[in-house]
């Protein structure tokens, strides 16, 4: 249910920036601040809705892929020198 409302919500902010845009409000100040403020609302929302379809497994591409235990390292072979005899 929280995953259809957060995606609601970061579409229903989108309509206001296109009201903005048709409305020719886009071009004042005001405009650009209305419509950077819902852009970050919008995405605030997409991002909720992006973890929520992540946590869920949905988005199979983009899940944490366990790492494989690492193998202990083989100790070095060190190599006998031959003794001079000088």
């Amino acid at each position: 249910m929280m995953l259809v409302i957060s995606i609601i919500l970061a579409i229903a902010p989108l309509f206001g920036i296109v009201w903005t845009v048709v409305t020719g409000s886009v071009k004042t100040q005001d405009g650009l601040f209305i419509s950077l403020i819902l852009l970050t609302i919008s995405g605030i929302f997409a991002l909720n809705a992006f973890w929520q379809l992540r946590d869920a497994g949905i988005l199979p591409s983009m899940q944490k892929k366990k790492e494989a235990p690492a193998k202990p390292a083989a100790p070095a072979k060190t190599v006998a020198k031959p003794a001079s005899d000088s």
